[in-house]
């Protein structure tokens, strides 16, 4: 890849809403389709709800103090 080239447009054809409907839409059909992906996507939302659990718990008993917190928002000067 030549370092001098202009950068690429990303082409989004989904955005918003509309990229969720269809994120929504595809994961139905594998449901209902494929057999094999009801145990996946079971198992994958499992885990999904108890890291989400445990990480409630985690911030409810040991909450981010104010001294926790650095001052600088920036650290690399970026604007």
């Amino acid at each position: 890849m030549d370092p001098n080239s202009p950068p690429v447009e990303s082409r989004h054809y989904f955005k918003g809403a509309a990229g969720l409907v269809v994120a929504i839409a595809v994961v139905a059909v594998l449901l209902i389709a494929l057999p094999g992906y009801r145990w996946f996507f079971l198992i994958s939302v499992g885990i999904g709800l108890v890291v989400a659990g445990i990480l409630r718990l985690w911030n409810k008993w040991r909450p981010v103090k104010e001294e926790d917190v650095h001052d600088n928002k920036r650290p690399l000067g970026l604007s």
